[in-house]
C-alpha cells in the first residue's frame, strides 16, 4: 500500500521536479553520512589528495571555497530550495535561480563559520614576547648589569617555564626572588628587573 502511493506518488510528479528530488536526496544522505563521520572522527575532507588540513607553522590558505563539503552542502540546499519554491507555484526558472541563491549562500556562511573556527586555534609555540610584563621567580642568580645570564621560572601562555634572563639592575638578582620583565633581548633572552611596581 505504502509502496503504491510512493510510486504513485513519484508518477505524479514533472521530470524537472523528480531532478531536483533525486538532488535533495542524494545529497541530503551524502551529507547525512559527512556528519556521521565528522562526528566519529572520520572528516578531514580528503579525496585523492585533497586536504583542508594545515602544517604545523603554516597557515597555509585558510578556508577554501571549493572542497567536498561546500559541495555537498551547496546541492543540499539547492535541492531543497527548489523543491520548496517548485512546489509553491513559482516557475522552473525562478525555483533554480532562488536554489542557487540559497546554495551559494550556504557555502558563504559555512566559510565565515569556518574562518571564525579558525580564529579560535592555538599554537603550542612558546611566543617570548607573550612573557614581556608578567611576574616571574629567579631560579637561577642573575648577574648585574647584562654581565651574565640566569634562569627564571614564568608562566606564559598557560604553562610554566624556564627561561633565561638578564637584568639592567646594578646588583645581581639572588634565586628566588620575584622579578618583572620588562623586554625581550635578541627574542631568545628575557630582560627583567627586581623592581616590582
Amino acid at each position: 500500500m505504502i509502496q503504491l502511493d510512493i510510486s504513485s506518488w513519484w508518477q505524479s510528479m514533472v521530470t524537472f521536479e523528480k531532478t531536483l528530488w533525486v538532488i535533495a536526496l542524494l545529497f541530503s544522505l551524502l551529507f547525512l553520512l559527512q556528519t556521521i563521520l565528522s562526528f566519529a572522527g572520520g572528516d578531514g575532507d580528503m579525496a585523492d589528495g585533497d586536504a583542508d588540513a594545515t602544517v604545523d607553522g603554516d597557515d597555509g590558505t585558510g578556508h577554501q571555497f571549493f572542497t567536498i563539503k561546500n559541495l555537498i552542502a551547496f546541492f543540499t540546499i539547492f535541492g531543497w530550495t527548489g523543491i520548496a519554491c517548485f512546489q509553491g507555484g513559482l516557475s522552473k526558472g525562478i525555483s533554480i535561480g532562488i536554489g542557487l541563491l540559497a546554495g551559494v549562500l550556504m557555502v558563504i556562511m559555512m566559510a565565515l563559520l569556518f574562518r571564525s573556527m579558525s580564529k579560535l586555534k592555538q599554537s603550542g609555540t612558546l611566543q617570548m614576547k607573550n612573557a614581556v610584563g608578567s611576574i616571574a621567580e629567579t631560579y637561577l642568580f642573575i648577574p648585574a648589569n647584562r654581565d651574565g645570564f640566569g634562569k627564571i621560572h614564568i608562566k606564559v601562555q598557560g604553562s610554566l617555564h624556564e627561561l633565561q634572563a638578564i637584568t639592567d639592575d646594578a646588583e645581581m638578582i639572588a634565586t628566588g626572588k620575584l622579578v618583572r620583565v620588562i623586554g625581550l633581548i635578541n627574542d631568545s633572552v628575557l630582560l627583567v628587573t627586581a623592581k616590582i611596581s
